[in-house]
């Protein structure tokens, strides 16, 4: 005889706390931005086996960011019509399927298609998942979500590139690797994110949230002026040390050690980190003015260390410029997020990224013409220069404006 025996179903996965879930999108967060930085310290490895420019650095380099910044355009608000756990699902599984093309890429075609498709997935999951960490925010620790927002993508940042140069320097196959690694990686925060609740209802109006354009809360449009000088100078400076910074440490110390460019970006991303981490605590206006200075000594620095051939004085620069950069976004995000509605979430903070990733990519282009055509050190000279002085126009605005408040 054989026994027959019913299967029974199985009970669903629980779902994850309010604090698990909000450490979840804490560390997609981490995860993205730490892939965005990733292939830094690999640029060097690309330029020796593909034989390109410092030009098609930025432009590598760029279509990421500009990418993101499509992505923040047309689909910066869809979470807030579709949910944050659909459109941060689907967001990762396209960031892995970028870091599939990153593992594969056999010249700067693919390497480009690569940084596009990840610049868009991380475009739709930063706001989603950026969004949702206002919301699974416990009443209990306010300014918890503002803080992670400004903490995580610096320090994913750090961690990226700096797991990325050890990958180099000790591991095989450093430009496969590090992909399939952070593959795996995804493809476990993808599962763990359809075990988060939902907070955002959907509702109608998907399609028309698709028109590209950008949505401040209006309790936060003053606070959007006041920010945008030191926001615009601090990411430009990120812009710069991500792309060509390994390249200015190499012109500085021709026989440094390979780790030398990434351990650049590393130690802007790292000191990033810790001023955030110093200063949570101190009034955001308070903040932003000290990040304004520490940017343009940072700038000044960078400025004169090709000159100096000091890799000691681009690296003290690099370290102020991070924590200026630090202190300039948590100061801005603190201003700019707490007025806003919690409809209006999404839209505000892409709003934010669409300015910061802006000012990231299209100024590294820039620089990297102004070293095709100029030199590295004319280009330095004049990109320093320039975001030293809108640091001083950031320092200026937060000076006038007194203690007025911030909404309208």
């Amino acid at each position: 005889m054989h026994t027959i025996t019913a299967q029974l179903p199985r009970p669903p996965l629980p779902r994850l706390s309010r604090s698990g879930s909000f450490a979840l999108h804490a560390s997609a967060v981490v995860s993205l931005l730490a892939a965005s930085s990733a292939p830094t310290p690999l640029y060097d490895e690309y330029q020796t086996q593909w034989h390109f420019s410092a030009l098609t650095v930025t432009i590598v380099f760029s279509s990421y960011a500009l990418a993101l910044l499509v992505a923040l355009l047309v689909a910066g608000t869809l979470s807030d019509y579709l949910g944050r756990r659909p459109v941060l699902t689907g967001a990762l599984l396209a960031e892995a399927a970028s870091m599939a093309l990153f593992a594969t890429a056999q010249g700067v075609t693919e390497l480009i298609a690569a940084r596009v498709v990840q610049g868009l997935a991380t475009g739709v999951a930063t706001g989603a998942a950026g969004a949702a960490l206002l919301d699974f925010e416990h009443p209990r620790h306010p300014g918890r979500a503002a803080l992670a927002n400004s903490l995580t993508p610096v320090s994913g940042m750090a961690t990226g590139v700096l797991a990325s140069t050890g990958l180099v320097q000790f591991a095989p196959a450093p430009t496969h690797t590090v992909y399939l690694l952070l593959l795996l990686l995804f493809a476990t925060q993808t599962a763990l994110v359809t075990r988060t609740a939902e907070t955002a209802r959907s509702h109608r109006g998907v399609w028309r949230s698709l028109q590209p354009g950008i949505s401040v809360a209006r309790a936060s449009r003053t606070a959007m002026l006041l920010i945008t000088p030191g926001v615009i100078a601090a990411w430009a400076l990120g812009g710069f040390y991500s792309s060509l910074g390994p390249q200015l440490a190499r012109l500085i110390a021709p026989h440094a050690p390979d780790t030398t460019g990434g351990l650049v970006f590393f130690a802007l991303t790292a000191s990033a980190a810790l001023a955030i981490c110093a200063t949570r605590t101190r009034p955001a206006r308070t903040v932003s003015t000290a990040g304004a200075i520490a940017l343009m000594s940072g700038a000044l620095l960078t400025l004169v260390s090709p000159y100096l051939q000091s890799l000691s004085a681009l690296f003290v620069g690099t370290l102020l410029a991070g924590a200026g950069f630090g202190a300039v976004t948590q100061g801005a995000l603190r201003l700019l997020l707490p007025p806003a509605a919690p409809e209006e979430r999404a839209g505000t903070l892409a709003s934010y990224y669409v300015l910061s990733y802006l000012a990231m990519s299209v100024p590294a282009v820039l620089a990297g013409l102004l070293t095709m055509r100029y030199g590295l050190e004319t280009a330095v000279l004049l990109y320093a220069g320039s975001t030293g002085l809108l640091a001083l126009s950031a320092l200026v605005a937060l000076a006038t404006s007194g203690r007025r408040p911030l909404s309208t």
